[in-house]
């Protein structure tokens, strides 16, 4: 879901047909071309969960962007907007443009998960985890036309190394800008905090299972590990010892640290989606 407001639009933002949603997922077929799932349950109606193989995250061959497998998309030599989703069910991306623009910074970032950036932040590779997203500008204009620029994943191999294509195809006039200037959201502060919660992810046993356990517990929607009180606000550590992407539902929240560092170049604007690498730990805080 696209969610748009005056302030954006007065922004100069490319748009239109130079504004494109890449939902990326990999999946796997059987040899008919249908998909294949290891579920438990192959109804999908009884039994939740997947072949004990694959209780780790169940990872694909086939690359699909928007459904279509590795697709090739005409572009003009002007700035495109790249509204990036990664959908897939458990594999990270390491995305990258090749070749890379000439000086570099091929992905100028203007938003994260739920909304636009304070500022522009340039990128020569986009990290992502499942269920991230990035609002990113890309210039085609620096290449020259008849270009073929690829999207690839840096932590792929095979047919799980790229993901789709650019081709320049023509010049075109363009209006676009990308201002230095994006959204001013007053960010929350350590001293605005009225309580610290600690959440543990880690390897378990979910219903006589191997799965993931969350304070030692298993999922369940009856658990309730916090009450907040509306309006608050509330830094939240989180900590694993598998490398496993938190989602928080119904609320945006901005990193105030990593394994006890500043945030990394990734991490800046407004989540909902955090990736920890094993043995990691991160505060977020939210209201």
């Amino acid at each position: 879901h696209l969610i748009r407001d005056d302030e954006e639009d007065s922004l100069g933002l490319p748009s239109g047909d130079r504004e494109l949603p890449l939902m990326i997922a990999d999946r796997s077929f059987d040899e008919h071309g249908a998909f294949a799932y290891p579920s438990l349950d192959r109804t999908l109606r009884t039994t939740p969960g997947v072949e004990s193989a694959y209780v780790e995250g169940v990872f694909g061959d086939v690359i699909l962007v928007n459904g279509a497998p590795w697709p090739v998309h005409e572009v003009a030599a002007v700035r495109y907007r790249l509204r990036i989703l990664n959908g897939s069910n458990a594999r990270r991306y390491d995305l990258a443009l090749d070749p890379p623009p000439p000086g570099g910074g091929g992905f100028v970032q203007i938003g994260a998960d739920q909304g636009l950036l304070d500022a522009p932040r340039e990128h020569d590779h986009l990290p992502i985890a499942p269920a991230e997203r990035y609002d990113v500008v890309v210039d085609f204009g620096r290449y020259p036309v008849g270009t073929e620029v690829t999207l690839v994943n840096r932590l792929g191999s095979g047919s799980t190394a790229q993901v789709m294509r650019f081709v320049v195809a023509r010049r075109a006039p363009d209006d676009s800008r990308v201002p230095a200037k994006l959204s001013v959201i007053p960010p929350l502060t350590r001293e605005q905090a009225t309580v610290t919660r600690d959440f543990s992810f880690r390897a378990g046993t979910v219903h006589g299972r191997a799965g993931w356990v969350i304070g030692g517990e298993p999922f369940s929607p009856d658990l309730m590990s916090a009450s907040p009180r509306l309006g608050d606000a509330e830094i939240w550590r989180f900590v694993a010892d598998i490398h496993h992407p938190v989602h928080l539902h119904l609320v945006g929240f901005r990193i105030l640290s990593r394994g006890g560092r500043e945030p990394g170049p990734f991490d800046g604007g407004i989540k909902d989606t955090v990736d920890l690498a094993p043995g990691e730990s991160v505060e977020v805080i939210a209201r």
